[in-house]
């Protein structure tokens, strides 16, 4: 998978993760409340991606 990011994907990862962390380090409920919107983010980014490339008959590369 991670082959397939790239390095400026990689490195999105490294920095959500480390922005992730600064707030759980001062508050772990907020901490929590952003870690469910990136995910949720991510979900519907990896949905509208994958309808888009099956709307163009290249369904089975996701």
């Amino acid at each position: 998978m991670l082959d397939k990011l790239g390095a400026v994907g990689i490195a999105g990862i490294v920095v959500s993760l480390a922005g992730l962390g600064v707030i759980a380090y001062e508050a772990p409920l907020i901490a929590a409340g952003v870690a469910l919107v990136l995910a949720g983010l991510g979900l519907a980014a990896f949905a509208v991606v994958r309808n888009l490339l099956s709307s163009l008959g290249m369904g089975a590369m996701v």
